[in-house]
């Protein structure tokens, strides 16, 4: 019996984690407009869409809304959004404290980076929909 994956017969390349979003326009405008992502794909046109696929240097990203338009509640379920837990999103970024002052100065609530167990500098805090986002990067060894 052969064992192990045919790398040289498939290729996997990439990944896009898709993730649910209770308001486009709310999520573009943190996803694109402050982190500099850019839409190279979505289900219509402007901001007020269903899905979205992001891109940001080699980072791809998909946004669906959680509800259909016409569905929506007028605010988030918490319980939907106390799931949200379950996700962090990791990110590599050299220059985490560059990353912090430009977040605050545009009225992002993050605390400073912290230094992780694994010595790591690793800035956490939350989109607009709760998921966690850490932007980190390993420090030179000591």
């Amino acid at each position: 019996m052969k064992t192990g994956f045919p790398t040289a017969e498939i290729r996997i390349q990439g990944m896009a984690p898709l993730i649910q979003v209770f308001d486009m326009a709310v999520s573009l405008k943190f996803y694109r407009d402050l982190l500099g992502f850019s839409v190279t794909m979505s289900s219509g046109e402007g901001d007020n869409v269903d899905w979205v696929l992001l891109k940001l240097n080699d980072i791809d990203l998909m946004l669906n809304t959680a509800y259909e338009r016409e569905l929506r509640p007028l605010k988030p379920d918490a319980d939907r959004t106390a799931a949200h837990e379950d996700l962090t999103l990791y990110f590599g970024c050299p220059d985490t404290d560059a990353l912090c002052e430009y977040l605050q100065a545009n009225n992002v609530t993050v605390n400073k980076p912290e230094i992780t167990k694994y010595n790591w500098k690793a800035l956490n805090f939350k989109d607009p929909d709760g998921y966690g986002l850490c932007f980190h990067w390993p420090l030179p060894n000591s």
